[in-house]
């Protein structure tokens, strides 16, 4: 599986080393962060050529996923879904990085690198790449609700807003 890392300086000892985990299980790497470390650097154009590269190898057929790093994960998460075609899940444990693929069929993760060890980060994308898309009903038809409204904003139809005091 081709797997497109990015990060800024928060994440460059975690990218590191999960790159080199994830070569040693087979996996190709393309590493889209910054090749020294900057502390002024800024994430949001490293994490969007991720996620662009993720959707370019899905729509020519590669299977492909995304990780994506910062210091909490909230900003990086942000910038890759401004992408259309990612679905990009901040993960912090197991269960949210099985549940990202299970239920969401998340094609990018986005993990803070200042709130969890190397070992936690490497479980936590290999249950990722691990946990196939559970292909419910219930899971395709919000995932297609979710597309939907990325491409031309329609919504299915809902109440009516209520106003409390």
């Amino acid at each position: 599986m081709r797997i497109h890392i990015a990060t800024d300086h928060a994440g460059m000892e975690f990218s590191t080393q999960l790159q080199e985990h994830l070569m040693q299980g087979g996996h190709e790497i393309v590493d889209h962060g910054p090749d020294h470390y900057d502390a002024l650097d800024d994430y949001p154009a490293f994490c969007i050529r991720a996620a662009q590269a993720v959707v370019a190898d899905q729509r020519q057929g590669t299977t492909a996923l995304g990780v994506v790093f910062g210091g909490s994960g909230n900003g990086e998460q942000i910038a890759a879904n401004k992408v259309e075609g990612i679905r990009a899940a901040l993960v912090w444990n197991l269960s949210t990085a099985e549940l990202a693929r299970e239920h969401n069929d998340a094609n990018v993760i986005s993990i803070g690198a200042r709130q969890h060890s190397v070992e936690e980060v490497l479980g936590f994308v290999d249950r990722f790449i691990g946990t196939p898309f559970s292909g419910d009903e219930r899971h395709v038809r919000r995932i297609g609700q979710i597309g939907d409204f990325e491409r031309d904003g329609s919504l299915v139809p809902g109440p009516a807003p209520r106003v409390r005091s």
